[in-house]
């Protein structure tokens, strides 16, 4: 059960959630070794040897790793705008976000008696 019942708390980040290690990381160097690999396809297509013109399979990885950073900060500028606008509209609308009383298992749960 989630330790948050407040659903405005939900959408304030107040520094205690600190990404792991690969979520910086993930999409320019997923992009980086695509930009590789279609260098390599590329080669193959042209019946060359596959790691001939090293510096094709450098300006592609280059690329990749430049549009994984953009498409990254492009993700975490829509994520950002998206939790204000919902933010906002939380604090505009209140009475239909009630704070909701936390329950435990015991009390959802029905009693349970086996039929045999």
């Amino acid at each position: 059960m989630s330790a948050v019942n407040d659903p405005l708390e939900l959408l304030t980040n107040k520094g205690t959630h600190e990404p792991s290690f690969l979520s910086p990381i993930w999409n320019p160097l997923a992009c980086g070794v695509a930009g590789v690999g279609v260098a390599i396809f590329v080669n193959w297509g042209f019946r060359r040897p596959v790691f001939s013109g090293i510096q094709k399979h450098i300006a592609f990885g280059a690329v990749g790793v430049g549009a994984g950073a953009y498409f990254d900060q492009k993700r975490n500028e829509y994520l950002a705008k998206r939790d204000a606008v919902l933010r906002h509209y939380i604090e505009l609308h209140p009475d239909d976000f009630p704070v909701k009383e936390r329950k435990t298992y015991g009390q959802v749960l029905e009693s349970w008696v086996p039929v045999r």
